[in-house]
């Protein structure tokens, strides 16, 4: 594919969370977390507390419009299902909200949201976990603020285990001791998140979907993050008919679709949208749902809330524009590559100069050139 790289590049710069949006994440959740830990009425069921979710994932996209950066934080407690109700978990932290957050803050179905001017957090609150499991939900690996992206640009994994610290992220390159390397990983069980609505306690393994994810990161050389990214934007921009799937749902679907040993990102989100449309063909004939079962909880469906017509929708949706994503990864004019891109992904995707007359920038050539503007970043991270 030659140079259309350096526009997915540029492209991924430009639906990135800010780094202004990334400080202020970072401010809001450290701050949310520090309460918790020193709240008088709370401390004393509280185990400890880790992000999960995109952000944590390091798959978020910059928000559009007037809407901020958000993430999820777990709060592991003491509290016993048995004896406590989904509603009587959550009232227990209405009064932290009202004194912390007073104006800010709604009861959600399954967490505490709270909406600041600058982010917006959700405080997800869980069960008592096993004696065995607490040593390891305190440690480091679980409750470092860094994201999968955030070690991405060290020799430094993420592992779950009990001698993983943090890298001096001021350190140009970071590696990990062959010590840390060879330690077996906790394997963890699952928590248990209140739903108000049904009135039950569900599973949940935030902590599997972030060791899943960091491991198909790897198997893609590094693109699989950043794919995931590129989906969600055009989700976004181009899916607004439909209210289901998004979110997690999507990218849980787009790691069961996403090739392992994609070498670009015009080549993987290509074979992503080929993939969801060949594999489920005879769904869509059939007016079927397909299945995904959780990482770590396979019980339990992500797509459960997906109706059998907003499936239809979505992969009518997916195969227009898998026909769309194969004509421009074959597209051999760099110029009408990324006008092609641009179709699907929107303005974010920069546009090549005018081909010459002769031919002389295209999308495969190896001594064409296209101006940068800026600096572009390295397209791909890999993880150690």
């Amino acid at each position: 594919m030659g140079n259309i790289n350096s526009y997915f590049t540029d492209f991924l710069s430009g639906i990135r969370l800010t780094q202004t949006q990334k400080d202020d994440a970072k401010r809001g959740h450290t701050t949310l977390r520090n309460r918790l830990l020193a709240d008088d009425d709370l401390k004393d069921i509280i185990v400890t507390t880790f992000l999960q979710g995109s952000y944590r994932r390091s798959t978020a996209v910059r928000p559009n419009g007037e809407k901020r950066a958000d993430v999820d934080v777990i709060v592991v407690t003491t509290l016993d299902q048995s004896n406590t109700s989904p509603e009587e978990a959550l009232e227990k932290f209405e009064p932290f909200a009202e004194k912390h957050y007073k104006g800010k803050w709604v009861k959600q179905g399954r967490s505490i949201g709270i909406s600041l001017s600058y982010v917006d957090l959700d405080i997800v609150v869980t069960s008592a976990p096993s004696e065995v499991d607490k040593s390891g939900l305190r440690s480091k690996s679980v409750t470092t603020d860094l994201t999968l992206e955030d070690l991405m640009t060290t020799s430094y994994d993420w592992r779950l285990s009990k001698g993983w610290n943090e890298p001096d992220m001021m350190k140009a390159v970071n590696y990990l001791s062959e010590s840390v390397r060879a330690e077996a990983e906790w394997k963890l069980q699952p928590l248990w998140i209140p739903d108000r609505d049904a009135d039950i306690w569900e599973e949940t393994h935030p902590l599997e979907q972030i060791r899943w994810t960091r491991d198909k990161n790897k198997s893609t050389n590094g693109y699989y993050v950043n794919i995931v990214k590129a989906f969600k934007w055009w989700r976004t921009l181009r899916i607004t008919d439909l209210k289901y799937p998004k979110g997690y749902p999507i990218e849980h679907m787009l790691g069961d679709c996403c090739p392992d040993g994609v070498t670009s990102m015009a080549e993987g989100v290509m074979l992503t949208f080929e993939n969801f449309v060949d594999t489920f063909s005879t769904n869509r004939s059939l007016g079927i749902v397909p299945e995904f079962p959780d990482r770590g909880v396979p019980s339990h469906n992500v797509w459960h809330r997906i109706t059998s017509d907003d499936f239809k929708t979505f992969y009518d949706h997916m195969k227009n524009y898998a026909e769309k994503a194969r004509e421009a990864y074959d597209e051999k004019s760099l110029r009408k590559a990324t006008e092609k891109w641009q179709e699907i992904f929107g303005p974010k995707f920069p546009l090549a100069p005018d081909d010459d007359d002769d031919g002389g920038t295209k999308n495969s050539g190896p001594t064409s050139f296209t101006p940068r503007s800026g600096i572009t970043e390295p397209e791909s991270s890999r993880f150690a």
